[in-house]
């Protein structure tokens, strides 16, 4: 007779609490920064931020109109991504309604799309010069990319890929938290080594110099690893082998093998 073993018991937490607790971070924390993303820009003019040192407002109050209005483009668009893109991971809402499933995934794509084109505008006129252009520009060509490719896969009913390249598409909008936790935890790490009179500029600048690529380069290895872990379709540096047919020989052709 076969005898069926009962299952071991789980070890620690479930795989489904996990997910569960990530999301709620994920979705907290962008919640968070949106709403610091956002009101820091709603409480005045650039002129006046400016003024005050308020985050970007150096950087673009000086700027033509088209530049300033791109920038307020951006923080709106963008702020949009951010706050809804989580809500696209929630199999819950999936399951049980999916209409607004769809409907917060147009608002994304639209948020995302408006606000890839403005940070590439944008990225032309940063503080940090080449490096900005290059590392804040790769993100926001990267970001559009990667939401068109989502949109396409979902047009084709590929579902798999879609939500591959939407774990990659969030993962660079996500770029917004993890651009102000590494810039905490650089301006920390370079506290014991100051020294001077007035040191705290010169830790701002060193701070934020990797930033434009360091905000996002982990973020994609992160999605790619979920991505594999998942069972989804992902990318290969190199072309997956493929099976070739050998033609048959003239004898074997002949003979019938």
């Amino acid at each position: 007779m076969t005898s069926i073993a009962a299952p071991a018991p789980a070890k620690g937490p479930s795989r489904q609490g996990r997910s569960q607790w990530s999301w709620a971070w994920v979705a907290l924390s962008s919640l968070a920064i949106t709403g610091y993303f956002v009101g820091q820009y709603a409480r005045g003019t650039l002129d006046a931020l400016a003024h005050q040192h308020v985050g970007l407002a150096d950087d673009y109050a000086s700027r033509a109109l088209p530049i300033r209005v791109a920038f307020y483009v951006h923080i709106v668009s963008a702020g949009l991504a951010l706050a809804l893109g989580p809500w696209q991971f929630s199999k819950r809402l999936r399951s049980r309604r999916i209409r607004v499933h769809r409907g917060i995934g147009r608002a994304y794509l639209a948020g995302v799309a408006i606000g890839s084109v403005s940070a590439f505008v944008m990225s032309m006129f940063s503080s940090m010069g080449l490096l900005g252009f290059f590392g804040f520009g790769s993100l926001a060509v990267l970001w559009g990319w990667t939401a068109w490719r989502g949109y396409k896969a979902i047009r084709e009913r590929d579902i798999r890929s879609h939500q591959a390249w939407m774990i990659r598409n969030f993962a660079l909008t996500y770029a917004a938290v993890t651009l102000r936790l590494w810039f905490g935890v650089l301006i920390f790490a370079q506290v014991p080594f100051a020294h001077g009179a007035d040191p705290f500029p010169g830790i701002l600048t060193q701070a934020y110099a990797p930033l434009p690529f360091l905000c996002w380069l982990p973020n994609i290895v992160i999605a790619e690893f979920m991505i594999r872990r998942r069972g989804l379709p992902a990318l290969h540096i190199t072309t997956p082998p493929t099976t070739r047919h050998r033609e048959p020989s003239a004898q074997a052709a002949a003979t019938g093998g």
